[in-house]
């Protein structure tokens, strides 16, 4: 499903989740290609959505989560297809003074394949939660001739 058809279907605020991702990806802006498409919609607490995503060997890459539900927390892991966490590093992040909850999950894969984000809503005070998931990638194949070959 598109994300622009998840903006209509779902509460006003996925549109200020999706905002609030980019804004979560800044740090990574100067180093990262940060991609336009994006997933997003609303979850009740507990609940999972698995977001398929093809990745490459030699690519390093976040994958940024948020939401504009105060007191929420979210989470994001990166899985390969067999159900392995293949993640390297995994944050979560209150903003209090934007009022937003933000998570982030890092990978730089050993083979190129199909990789899940599952993205959860851990809690919150609201029955259903709005999300955003955005990611960015940058190039990390080796230069050293030596190992090249």
């Amino acid at each position: 499903m598109s994300l622009l058809a998840l903006l209509s279907s779902a509460h006003g605020s996925v549109d200020a989740a999706l905002s609030f991702a980019y804004e979560a990806a800044l740090p990574y802006s100067k180093q990262y290609a940060i991609r336009k498409d994006a997933w997003g919609g609303d979850l009740g607490v507990k609940e999972k959505k698995a977001v398929m995503a093809q990745l490459f060997k030699g690519n390093d890459y976040w994958f940024l989560m948020a939401s504009d539900v105060k007191n929420a927390k979210i989470s994001v892991h990166l899985y390969d297809t067999t159900g392995k966490l293949a993640e390297s590093e995994a944050w979560q992040r209150v903003h209090d003074k934007k009022h937003y909850v933000s998570a982030g999950a890092h990978i730089i894969p050993d083979k190129t394949g199909t990789y899940f984000a599952i993205v959860e809503i851990l809690k919150s005070p609201e029955e259903r939660t709005p999300w955003a998931l955005v990611y960015g990638y940058k190039d990390v194949k080796d230069k050293d001739p030596k190992r090249s070959k």
